[in-house]
């Protein structure tokens, strides 16, 4: 079996064909349109529909869809009782919590086992609705309150701030975080996206193929880089500070995290999206706010001219969510509450054209050994 060796992280590799997204150097494209025009112009509700249905909802369409993603908000009072308990566990971290609630919510599902286009569509609905709550209701047991229940007349962005806080969220948090979920709705055959397809190519549940995408999220590496882009920051702590650290982690060849992209050499144009929007809140909070951006350009100056590497879109996100009093470690859950419409987008249509993705490896170690 003659092939040639792919390179190291399947890089450059074309994994198979899909009409959901475009990932090119100069533009992201969502079904055929820019992500530009979508942060300036959609909803994070308009996008879902596009990715989740396949087209741009007309005016009724939107209506009707967003009423769906309403009446799906609640989620069972078994997935509340997982949330508390798995909340309790000596090693549990948020995204820990999710991925286990999740999977229970395919238990509960009563399309759990069906494949079909339409119950597929129904499912993928229902995951990003409850998706939200269950973040929710998590930062509500780490922090010691009640749990809150959805409030139908805030948008989904607005409802998950709502929901963490206890507090209705000013317009403009409100549209960041909606930006933001646009931002990073899909992304092509990213580590997890490519994760939930490979599942979902064995014919296993949507349920299951998205318990997996969010454990391959969950690592720095990919979704926890905004998570670590901010721990970075903190540990820094200080203007004075930037430049010796960034020359002892030049030194020492420290991963800076919030950096550079496997697709995007030239720059990820989602970051200079979110972190216009970011400084916006920070110059609405204040000084102490101002200073975490000045800082972080201080950061990403240092990158872009003593080693030519551009911020992806982690880099503003972290600072973003912070200035805005959202705890570190929900970050890459936010994420999820964002990317289950992509990822669910993917499942469906490896289902409806489906081949077992099954590559083979390049044996490199020792032949003829004897027993």
């Amino acid at each position: 079996m003659a092939t040639a060796t792919a390179g190291a992280g399947l890089e450059g590799v074309v994994a198979g064909p899909t009409t959901i997204c475009n990932v090119g150097q100069g533009q992201l494209v969502y079904r055929g349109y820019e992500i530009h025009d979508l942060a300036e112009h959609a909803t994070f509700e308009g996008v879902a529909h596009l990715l989740l249905v396949g087209h741009k909802p007309d005016d009724e369409e939107l209506k009707a869809f967003d009423a769906q993603l309403k009446a799906e908000r609640e989620i069972p009072d078994l997935v509340i009782d997982v949330i508390r308990k798995s909340a309790k566990l000596p090693n549990a971290v948020p995204m820990d919590i999710l991925r286990t609630a999740v999977s229970v919510l395919g238990h509960v599902d009563p399309e759990c086992q069906d494949n079909s286009p339409e119950a597929e569509l129904r499912k993928a609905v229902r995951l990003t609705a409850k998706i939200a709550t269950i973040i929710g209701h998590m930062q509500n047991v780490i922090d010691g309150r009640e749990i809150i229940s959805p409030d139908p007349s805030l948008t989904h962005a607005g409802n998950l701030l709502y929901m963490m806080t206890g507090e209705k969220p000013t317009d403009q948090f409100a549209r960041v975080i909606d930006v933001s979920l646009i931002l990073y709705a899909e992304h092509d055959y990213n580590a997890s996206t490519f994760t939930s397809r490979v599942i979902a190519a064995t014919l296993s549940d949507m349920h299951g193929a998205v318990t997996g995408a969010i454990a391959a999220l969950k690592g720095p590496l990919h979704g926890g880089a905004n998570e670590a882009a901010m721990e970075m920051l903190q540990e820094i702590a200080t203007i004075d500070n930037v430049e010796p650290f960034m020359q002892n982690a030049f030194e020492t060849k420290r991963k800076l995290m919030g950096f550079g992209h496997r697709v995007y050499k030239n720059g990820d144009h989602r970051a200079s999206i979110l972190h216009t929007l970011g400084r916006q809140v920070a110059e609405q909070k204040g000084a102490e706010a101002v200073r975490w951006f000045d800082l972080g350009e201080k950061v990403q100056h240092i990158m872009e001219t003593q080693k030519n590497i551009k911020p992806n879109v982690d880099f503003p996100c972290g600072l973003t969510y912070f200035v805005m009093g959202i705890p570190v470690p929900q970050y890459t859950p936010i994420f999820v509450a964002s990317r289950i419409t992509g990822w669910c987008a993917h499942i469906m249509e490896q289902h409806q054209n489906n081949r077992l993705i099954r590559p083979v490896a390049d044996y490199q170690g020792p032949s003829d050994l004897k027993w």
